[in-house]
């Protein structure tokens, strides 16, 4: 009774921070207007087209010979003459890069105090700022203020996806039906395991009803984008395409500025840890990192999804890219191509995430069964990429292949976004869930530069073979899928018990 005692004082919360119906709401009209179509869809896209319009066949000489038909196309970038595909890629691990080392810094005020809904809104309004810049990049002349929008659109858009996730712990927690649940572990009427399998579904319900609302909403957009590109006349010709990237990606910008007006709003500013003594906001994000790491030692599960949400996140974010590249060779950077394209990818994502919900809430399957089958089709779309390697027959070669791509993502990739996040909360103490939540980004966004990089290197040494990275794609996922399998979400639970306790003393955590 002394353990169902203390996870009942662990989970009891004033009044004040009970989420409301509103609240939950606002949140998932966020996630509506940062959807990723600005700074994750058309800014790279409108990058590598403005790349394609500016660069040159590199069997004739520079600047004779634009690049046309050409499936080769290259440019001087950073000191060395690059397919433009691998431009692309370099440009992403930089981003990424430098995303890492900013998370590093401020990653960790999303536990103290109440800063981290500042610094959503500072994200946001910077993202959006970069997106109505956009309209004055149209010209393939300018394509290197084009790689400075492409960094700081992927930078902006997530870190504001970061901090946002930051709030799914607490509002997942505070959800009135599982505060009842946790009191009625101290009436005596529940028990631990009753109530850690009752809170899972409740995360897992908030993840995957954001994200579905999210698909629906993005819907809308870009049905509504449709009209917008017939209106411009994009495909008239090549001038009037590259300017409808540049209007789809302020028009993007100023939804997600609309959507996100609530949350800034409607979000309970409840209360995070006291700062230690001798750190300030400055430091605590590297004093906080190595204090999780060093405490993970004890944390084993922990580590063992760590490990494998740092791989497999790699491999996931780099062959998504990657095929993104191909897509928009594929359809010649059309904007209404595109924009079609990613109706039909959301849709079959709406109904992927939401499907995947309703058997694991019908069977109660646990997190950890539900986010292995997911990885399967991930390596399979790493297998698919893999066989073009030595063929045009196949290989995310072909435009029939994009179109069935962007089914087989929405329905059976996509989940992976709610349940690798749910899993987090699977293997991390309650009472340092925001800092486990802020490592777990750490690591994230620092293997996403990896995956980029190494790819980008394989594309130049391969002769500009743009399918070779998805053998180095295969190989990390497969080691990393055997993490997952060792991970024992029991176990886990009763390491973070005997952590928190051991918190408690050494008082790492606290001030």
């Amino acid at each position: 009774m002394a353990s169902s005692q203390k996870l009942a004082s662990e989970l009891n919360v004033p009044a004040s921070s009970t989420t409301s119906r509103v609240e939950l709401w606002s949140f998932y009209l966020y996630y509506v207007g940062n959807n990723g179509l600005s700074g994750f869809n058309f800014g790279p896209s409108q990058f590598q087209n403005l790349l394609f319009l500016a660069g040159y066949d590199p069997s004739q000489p520079p600047s004779s010979a634009p690049c046309g038909s050409s499936t080769d196309c290259v440019l001087p970038y950073l000191g060395k003459i690059r397919n433009i595909n691998s431009i692309v890629l370099l440009t992403n691990g930089i981003s990424f890069a430098i995303q890492a080392v900013l998370l590093l810094l401020i990653g960790a005020w999303a536990d103290y105090g109440t800063w981290r809904p500042n610094i959503t809104i500072i994200f946001t309004l910077v993202a959006v700022a970069v997106s109505f810049v956009w309209l004055g990049v149209e010209d393939p002349s300018k394509w290197q203020a084009g790689v400075a929008l492409y960094i700081l659109g992927l930078i902006t858009y997530q870190g504001a996806l970061t901090f946002w996730t930051a709030a799914f712990p607490g509002l997942a927690r505070h959800l009135p039906e599982v505060e009842i649940s946790a009191q009625l572990i101290a009436d005596g009427e529940k028990s631990c395991d009753e109530h850690a399998e009752f809170e899972s579904l409740s995360r897992n319900q908030v993840s995957n009803i954001s994200f579905a609302v999210s698909s629906l909403g993005e819907i809308l957009i870009l049905v509504v984008m449709v009209g917008i590109l017939e209106g411009l006349k994009a495909g008239s010709s090549t001038a009037n395409n590259t300017k409808a990237f540049s209007v789809l990606i302020a028009f993007s910008g100023a939804l997600w500025l609309l959507c996100a007006l609530p949350w800034f709003f409607l979000e309970k500013r409840r209360p995070g840890l006291a700062l230690p003594l001798g750190s300030s906001l400055f430091t605590i994000g590297f004093r906080q990192t190595y204090t999780a790491l060093r405490e993970c030692v004890r944390l084993k599960q922990t580590i063992l999804y760590l490990i494998f949400y740092f791989l497999m996140g790699d491999v996931l974010n780099t062959t998504v890219t990657v095929i993104a590249t191909l897509q928009n060779s594929i359809v010649s950077y059309s904007t209404l191509q595109l924009t079609l394209l990613l109706i039909v990818g959301i849709v079959a994502q709406a109904i992927g995430i939401y499907s995947f919900w309703l058997v694991q809430k019908k069977f109660k399957i646990s997190t950890k069964a539900m986010l292995s089958f997911n990885v399967i089709w991930i390596l399979v779309l790493t297998v698919w990429g893999l066989i073009g390697v030595h063929t045009d027959k196949f290989g995310f070669k072909h435009t029939w292949e994009i179109w069935l791509y962007q089914v087989f993502y929405g329905l059976m990739v996509c989940p992976w976004y709610a349940y690798s996040q749910t899993m987090i909360s699977e293997v991390s103490p309650l009472s340092q869930m925001f800092l486990f939540f802020a490592l777990f980004s750490v690591v994230g966004k620092t293997s996403a530069f990896i995956g980029p990089l190494v790819s980008s290197a394989i594309i130049t040494v391969s002769g500009n073979n743009n399918n070779m990275p998805f053998a180095f794609l295969f190989g990390l996922g497969t080691i990393s899928t055997m993490f997952l399998y060792l991970v024992d979400v029991k176990k886990s639970q009763i390491e973070c018990d005997e952590f928190v306790k051991a918190e408690a003393d050494l008082k790492a955590f606290q001030g």
